[in-house]
């Protein structure tokens, strides 16, 4: 066994003994001292995380242009390290959370109950954006007897995968590996299941990927839950975790999207993130600017590139393949 090989694997052991720490710890916090550690570790963040730092920086400017200043910029950056900071620390947090308590740290605001009523015996595809505290939203909806199935990425280092798997599962989801999942989701969704995804995060140009507009920009992202309502017809109900500075949150649930039946992967993907930024907009920084979230160019001459319409950040690059999607896609389109 080379050395290389044992260092990985003392650091790992390392690792899972911490996170196994956090996790006995963080639920004996108060509220209080939790919102106060979010921001000291938000802030530790913002000021060592050159890289995140700069990417969020830049992706406020070219969205926002002159409509903020440098210090406007600078204050939603910082806000969005505290807010991601505060969702992972609720993560473990959530340990306290209960059927009977739930209720005293958010509160529920939805645009048609009646749908939701209806999704809970037809089963449903639930989507929500990397928002504030995402993982909320699922452990909430479980604790009111929504169900889902939840896609996760494995992580790196095998011993934390279980421990955030346990941990997510707390309310009476399952959450399943990324392989084979799109079999396991469309049976499960077919006998009245649920199945829940994050939607905003950049992936490579494939079968399984659409070129969607976000805030004016093109980018590429999944479109398994696009796919998965084509096949089963069922709705897809947008969901919104908004933060409060009392250490509360306001989870919004929308009206189903309503799509004809021969809407594309592209357009329900668009459809769902349509939903979002207009709420992004009025508050922005609980949303991951610290992420790239456009990694590809379209092609020069297109309506959205170039410096005389809409810019891009400078990590953006070329792609043939999204090029090639994106081409398609209007093709289809036209």
């Amino acid at each position: 066994m080379g050395t290389l090989s044992v260092w990985k694997k003392l650091r790992h052991s390392v690792e899972a003994s911490l996170l196994r720490l956090a996790v006995f710890l963080i639920p004996r916090l108060s509220r209080r001292a939790l919102m106060a550690l979010a921001r000291t570790l938000g802030t530790l963040a913002w000021m060592f995380d050159f890289r995140g730092r700069a990417t969020a920086m830049e992706n406020l400017r070219v969205v926002f242009g002159d409509t903020l200043t440098s210090s406007g910029r600078r204050r939603i950056a910082r806000k969005s390290y505290e807010h991601f900071a505060r969702t992972m620390l609720d993560q473990f947090w959530s340990r306290r959370l209960t059927a009977d308590n739930f209720l005293d740290y958010c509160t529920l605001e939805l645009e048609d109950e009646a749908s939701l009523e209806a999704a809970r015996e037809s089963g449903a595809i639930w989507v929500t954006p990397h928002y504030s505290n995402f993982e909320w939203i699922a452990f909430i909806m479980g604790f009111r007897g929504y169900h889902f199935t939840v896609v996760a990425q494995d992580f790196k280092n095998p011993q934390i995968t279980p421990i955030f798997t346990a941990n997510r599962q707390g309310s009476g989801h399952q959450v399943i590996p990324q392989q084979g999942a799109m079999l396991r989701l469309l049976k499960n969704l077919k006998v009245g299941g649920h199945a829940a995804f994050l939607t905003d995060l950049n992936v490579k140009p494939s079968k399984t990927a659409a070129v969607i507009r976000c805030f004016g920009r093109k980018t590429c992202v999944t479109t398994l839950h696009s796919q998965l309502m084509r096949r089963t017809r069922l709705p897809v109900i947008p969901g919104l975790c908004i933060p409060k500075a009392d250490g509360t949150y306001r989870m919004l649930g929308f009206h189903p999207i309503q799509l004809p039946p021969e809407a594309t992967d592209a357009e329900i993907a668009q459809a769902c993130w349509d939903v979002f930024e207009a709420k992004l907009r009025e508050e922005p920084a609980p949303w991951l600017w610290m992420y790239k979230h456009w990694r590809y160019l379209p092609e020069e001459g297109d309506p959205a590139h170039g410096p005389a319409t809409v810019t891009y950040p400078s990590y953006a690059q070329a792609s043939k393949a999204f090029r090639k999607l994106d081409a398609s896609q209007t093709k289809a389109e036209d």
